[in-house]
C-alpha cells in the first residue's frame, strides 16, 4: 500500500468531528481511521476543513468553518491571532488550556515512562492569564517606507504581521515599541533586510522588572553605529522617566539569531532590578530571567515543598542559570552549589547571591555531567539535588552522575514532558521513585507547560 491509502486528497475540502487534540493543541479527527491534524480545532466540535498535507499515516487540514461549536471556543482578544505564530491556544478557554496541559502530561508519564500510577496534578494557572510577559524581541520590518514592527507569521521568517499590541505582552513593552518604532521612523532609521542584508534596525527589545517598573531597551543593528543615537536616546528618556537602561548590540551577521556578539550601553544602568518573593535579580541586556515571575514563584515554591530541605542540608542546583532556584534554596540549607555551564550566567548567579547577602550558595561554570563526578570524588555528598534542563533534558551521564551521589531526594523541573518523562525512566532503573508531578502553566495561551516532579530514592 502506498500514499494512495489515504481517503483524503490535498485541497479537498472535508466535514470532520474533532475528537483529540494534540499536544501543540490541534484539533484531531478522523476520516475512514485516518487522522487529520487541524490547528484551532477542538473536541466536540464539527468542522469544514481543507486538506492542506496528505502523508501516509496522518494528515494535515486548515480549518475553514465551525458548524457545530464547543462551548469551551471563546473568541481570541488579538487581532493577528490566526496568522501571527505566538500563540497557540487563545481560542480556547482558560481551564481547557490547562487540563489540556494536564493531560499532556499525563500521556507522557504513561506512554513513555510507563509511569501511570504516578498522581499529575491539575495544572497551577494565573488568575490572569494574559499581558504577563516581561519581554519582548520584536523583529523591525518596512512597509510602504514606513517602519513596522510585529511577529513572524506562522512558519516563516520574513513577513511580519504589523501589530500594536501583545496581548500576553506586559503593556509597558509594548508602548516602547511602539514609541522606539514611532520615533526611529521619524529620524529616518531604516529597518534590516535580511535577504539583501542591509538596512540598520534588526530588532527592539525591551524587558521590564515587574516589580520595580524599571525597564531596559536594546536596540539591535547591522552597523556598528546606530543613526541618530543622541536624538533617539534624548526622545525616549524624556518622555519615559521609567527607562533605566538603553543598549546597543551589534548584529552584523546575515542570520536569524537575534543578538550579536557586541553590547554596549549608550545611556543609564547595565543592569534593572527585579524580584522574585524576596529575592532581587540584576537583569542585563543578555541575563536569562524568567519571562513570567509570578508563575514563576509559584513554580520555585513547588520546586521547594518537594525538596522539604533541612537546615543542615547540601543541596545541588544542576543547570542553575542565574542561580534563580539556588537563592530560593540557599535560604533554607545549608550549603547550595550551583553548576551552569555558561559563563555570564554564572557571573550573574554570583552576583545576584552578593546583592541579597547569600553567603551560603557557591557557583561553578561547567557542564554538570562533568563537574558533579568531579564533585563526588572531592567527598561533596548532597542531600538533594534540584535539576533544570534545557528542552533537550538531560544527558545520559548527567543521570548517572546524580544516581551516583546517591542524594535523598531529586527535584526534576521541567520545560518539555516528553524528555522528562524519558529522563524519570532511567532515574527509576537508577532507584530513585517518581512521587508526583505538579504541571505548572508559565505561559499560557501557548502550548508550552513546565513540571516539577519530587523523586525519592528507594
Amino acid at each position: 500500500m502506498g500514499k494512495q491509502a489515504a481517503p483524503v486528497k490535498k485541497n479537498e475540502t472535508v466535514t470532520i468531528s474533532f475528537e483529540d487534540l494534540t499536544h501543540e493543541g490541534n484539533g484531531v479527527g478522523k476520516i475512514d481511521g485516518y487522522p487529520l491534524f487541524v490547528p484551532h480545532g477542538l473536541p466536540g466540535e464539527e468542522a469544514e476543513v481543507k486538506v492542506v498535507k496528505v502523508n501516509k499515516n496522518f494528515g494535515f487540514g486548515k480549518l475553514l468553518k465551525v458548524i457545530k461549536s464547543s462551548p469551551q471556543r471563546v473568541e481570541p482578544p488579538c487581532d493577528v491571532y490566526y496568522k501571527c505564530g505566538g500563540c497557540q491556544l487563545q481560542h480556547m478557554s482558560y481551564a481547557m488550556q490547562l487540563e489540556m496541559k494536564q493531560n499532556q502530561v499525563k500521556n507522557v508519564m504513561r506512554k513513555i515512562a510507563h509511569m501511570e500510577h504516578v498522581p499529575v496534578h491539575s495544572t497551577i494557572g494565573m488568575e490572569d492569564p494574559w499581558r504577563y510577559r516581561n519581554k519582548i524581541s520584536i523583529p523591525v520590518g518596512e512597509h510602504d517606507g514606513e517602519l513596522i514592527t510585529g511577529f513572524y507569521q506562522k512558519r516563516s521568517h520574513h513577513i511580519i504581521e504589523d501589530m500594536d499590541t501583545c496581548v500576553i505582552q506586559d503593556e509597558v513593552n509594548d508602548r516602547m515599541v511602539e514609541a522606539v518604532r514611532r520615533i526611529a521612523d521619524r529620524l529616518g532609521i531604516r529597518a534590516y533586510e535580511e535577504k539583501k542584508d542591509r538596512g540598520v534596525l534588526r530588532h527592539i527589545m525591551v524587558r521590564t522588572g515587574r516589580a520595580t517598573n524599571d525597564t531596559m531597551i536594546v536596540l539591535v543593528t547591522r552597523t556598528d553605529k546606530l543613526p541618530h543615537q543622541e536624538q533617539l536616546i534624548k526622545e525616549l528618556t524624556e518622555t519615559y522617566p521609567h527607562v533605566k537602561s538603553i543598549v546597543h548590540n551589534i548584529n552584523n551577521k546575515q542570520t536569524n539569531v537575534i543578538l550579536g556578539r557586541k553590547t554596549k550601553v549608550i545611556w543609564g544602568e547595565e543592569y534593572i532590578y527585579d524580584t522574585i518573593g524576596d529575592i532581587r535579580f540584576a537583569i542585563s541586556a543578555k541575563s536569562f530571567y524568567q519571562v513570567n515571575p509570578p508563575q514563576t514563584k509559584k513554580l520555585y515554591d513547588k520546586a521547594l515543598e518537594y525538596a522539604e530541605i533541612e537546615p543542615n542540608d547540601i543541596v545541588i542546583d544542576a543547570y542553575c542559570g542565574i542561580g534563580t532556584i539556588s537563592l530560593f534554596l540557599a535560604q533554607k540549607a545549608k550549603k547550595v552549589y550551583g553548576v551552569e555551564v555558561v559563563p555570564e550566567a554564572i557571573s550573574d548567579a554570583k552576583m545576584n547571591a552578593k546583592l541579597n547577602g547569600i553567603t551560603n550558595a557557591e557557583f561553578v561554570v561547567g557542564e554538570a555531567e562533568k563537574v558533579m563526578p568531579w564533585w563526588k570524588a572531592q567527598g561533596l555528598r548532597p542531600d538533594v539535588i534540584v535539576v533544570d534542563p534545557p528542552r533537550k533534558g538531560c544527558e545520559v551521564d548527567f543521570l548517572q552522575a546524580m544516581i551516583d551521589m546517591q542524594p535523598k531526594k531529586i527535584v526534576y523541573v521541567s520545560c518539555n514532558p516528553s524528555t522528562l518523562a524519558r529522563d524519570l525512566k532511567i532515574l527509576d532503573e537508577g532507584g530513585y521513585e517518581t512521587k508526583e508531578v505538579q504541571p505548572v502553566d508559565m505561559f499560557p495561551q501557548t502550548n508550552h507547560v513546565e513540571c516539577v516532579v519530587r523523586l525519592e530514592l528507594k
